[in-house]
């Protein structure tokens, strides 16, 4: 199942894709669910089925091409957990960098997963505007990423677990300001600047793609920059979740960016950062394609 956030006419509302992706069927909403529905989007859908409720009754479809999408949750009730240096190739390349140079020691393979996280506030949906922040930063960057949708609480999650704890997976592109980055060595502020975590186009519930094991591809005005399988990642999913929840409690719609593969613009020689005009286009197989124009 395929589920979103959308605007249609003049009323935000969260819905299921068809198979095609032709037409988006409307769930039918009681007055305080619509009135949650701009902030928490299908998060509404995660909630219920955590507790054993049916999907709400559904309303005639509409066509695809007459609605805007959302981000799926476009404001996490909290901050968007991240995972970084999930690749191998990735942290080369990071190493061989500026950053890598002001990082040391942190720039090196990770033993343990390295987790950060964003602000609620950075999300963005498709198609909406990446700030090039030019006042702030000179190196803003991309990260291709494939995220998870937490579905269950839990707490103490074994890896073995993880995975029933999982509603299902969208698209992240974790925006970074490699000189920010650098600069306060630690990743919150470089990761959290306003529009910095476009999401979508839609929630994929887990049971349609082995997400272990699925292809991850960038572009940048229609140059392929990333294209990486999930399988390479260092710390699988269950790892992360598992770590995660070790002595923290999860719980659902909480989002986990999985990390991104080798590629971005810092690992070139010369770094090729994004500038005002430049398309990012993200695609995930089974998951769907984000893409965001830098303003």
């Amino acid at each position: 199942m395929k589920i979103a956030c959308f605007q249609y006419q003049d009323q935000i509302s969260i819905g299921q894709v068809s198979a095609n992706g032709q037409e988006m069927t409307p769930f039918i909403l009681s007055a305080d669910q619509q009135a949650l529905v701009a902030t928490q989007g299908v998060q509404l859908i995660v909630e219920l089925q955590s507790q054993g409720l049916p999907l709400p009754a559904q309303a005639k479809p509409i066509a695809m091409k007459d609605i805007c999408l959302l981000a799926p949750i476009p404001r996490p009730r909290r901050n968007v957990f991240c995972v970084g240096k999930n690749y191998l190739d990735h942290v080369k390349e990071v190493q061989a960098s500026k950053l890598g140079e002001a990082q040391g020691a942190m720039a090196n393979l990770p033993k343990h997963p390295v987790v950060f996280s964003k602000v609620p506030e950075s999300v963005i949906g498709p198609q909406a505007g990446i700030q090039n922040h030019g006042g702030v930063t000179q190196e803003l960057d991309y990260e291709a990423e494939l995220a998870i949708v937490i579905g269950r609480q839990g707490r103490a999650i074994q890896a073995s677990d993880a995975l029933d704890y999982v509603w299902g997976y969208t698209i992240i592109n974790d925006i970074s300001a490699r000189d920010l980055q650098a600069k306060h060595v630690q990743f919150h502020i470089g990761k959290s600047l306003d529009t910095a975590c476009p999401m979508g186009p839609y929630l994929v519930s887990k049971d349609e793609l082995n997400a272990q094991k699925t292809q991850v591809k960038c572009w940048v005005n229609d140059e392929l920059r990333q294209d990486a399988s999930t399988e390479l990642m260092i710390f699988d999913i269950p790892t992360i979740i598992a770590n995660l929840s070790a002595g923290m409690t999860l719980y659902p719609g909480d989002v986990i960016a999985t990390g991104t593969p080798s590629g971005v613009g810092v690992g070139f020689k010369p770094p090729r950062f994004l500038k005002k005009g430049d398309r990012i286009k993200i695609e995930i197989d089974g998951v769907g394609v984000l893409e965001n124009p830098v303003v």
